[in-house]
């Protein structure tokens, strides 16, 4: 039970993702603006 609520979770977290950006180019910016706001919170 415990681990199919969390794939539920992780498919549904990869779906909005990807629902936020049409293209590949897209998630790649997600992704980068990602990196670069964990970078800053560790400075």
């Amino acid at each position: 039970m415990k681990r199919t609520l969390s794939l539920m979770m992780v498919t549904l977290f990869t779906l909005s993702l990807l629902a936020g950006c049409n293209t590949v180019r897209g998630v790649g910016q997600d992704i980068e603006q990602g990196g670069e706001a964990i970078q800053q919170s560790s400075s």
